[in-house]
C-alpha cells in the first residue's frame, strides 16, 4: 500500500493541471489522508490534492491569507478550486474571502462538525466536550500536549481544561490503535471517554457532489 505523507506538510498529489475538468482541493493538511482515501477508493482522477500544513490550525488567524494566496496561485491552472475548511477559528473571514475570489468550502465552524455532519453536530450542543478526529489521536502530543506547554507545566491542565467533562473521538476508521490513542489522551486529559465512529461525514458528500 502506498505510504501517505504526514498531515502536516505542503502535499500534492496527480499530474500538472491543464484545466480539461481538473479540480484543486486546497485543504487544511489534517484532512490529508481522509482525502487521498477517498479519492483513491473512488477513483476520483479529476482532483488534485494540495494541503497546507496543519498547524495553522493552532494559528487561525493566518489561515485565511494561507488559503487566498494558495487559490491565487493556482487557480488559473483548474478549472475550479474547491477549499476544504470550515471555519475554523477564523470569525468568519475564510468564508468572506472564499465567496470574494469565487469558491466553495465546506460548511460549518470545524471538522469536527463536518465529519459528524453540521445538523447533527449542532443539534448534540455538546458544549462540554473536547473532540479528537483520527488525525489528532494520531497528533495528539504534537498539537494539543506540547503546544499548550502540558509536557513541561502540568499544573495549568485544569486551567485549560476545567470547564469540560469528557473527551468526544470521532472516529473517520476503524483503528483499535487510534481508539487507544484517543482514550490515553483522555486519561492524560482527565477526561471521561466516548468513541462516536462518523465516517468521512460531509467531507465524502461535499467530494462526490464536487466529482459529477
Amino acid at each position: 500500500m502506498r505510504q501517505l505523507p504526514d498531515a502536516d506538510t505542503l502535499t500534492t498529489t496527480g499530474l500538472p493541471a491543464t484545466g480539461q475538468g481538473k479540480i484543486l482541493l486546497l485543504a487544511c493538511g489534517a484532512l490529508a489522508r481522509e482525502v487521498l482515501s477517498l479519492i483513491r477508493l473512488n477513483g476520483w482522477s479529476q482532483y488534485d490534492l494540495q494541503c497546507l500544513p496543519a498547524i495553522l490550525h493552532n494559528h487561525p488567524g493566518r489561515i485565511t491569507a494561507a488559503v487566498r494566496d494558495a487559490v491565487l496561485a493556482a487557480r488559473d491552472r483548474y478549472d475550479r478550486v474547491l477549499v476544504l475548511y470550515a471555519d475554523c477559528g477564523t470569525g468568519g473571514t475564510l468564508q468572506a474571502e472564499c465567496s470574494r475570489l469565487g469558491v466553495e468550502m465546506l460548511p460549518g465552524a470545524h471538522c469536527y462538525a463536518f465529519f459528524d455532519g453540521v445538523e447533527t453536530f449542532a443539534a448534540r450542543d455538546e458544549v462540554t466536550a473536547f473532540y479528537l478526529t483520527d488525525f489528532l489521536a494520531r497528533q495528539f502530543d504534537a498539537f494539543v500536549w506540547q503546544p499548550l506547554g502540558l509536557d513541561r507545566h502540568p499544573q495549568l491542565l485544569p486551567m485549560y481544561f476545567g470547564n469540560y467533562d469528557r473527551l468526544v473521538y470521532l472516529a473517520q476508521t476503524h483503528d483499535p490503535a487510534l481508539t487507544e490513542r484517543a482514550r490515553d489522551a483522555a486519561e492524560r486529559l482527565g477526561l471521561a471517554f466516548t468513541r462516536r465512529f462518523t465516517g468521512y461525514g460531509d467531507l465524502a458528500h461535499a467530494l462526490e457532489r464536487n466529482a459529477t
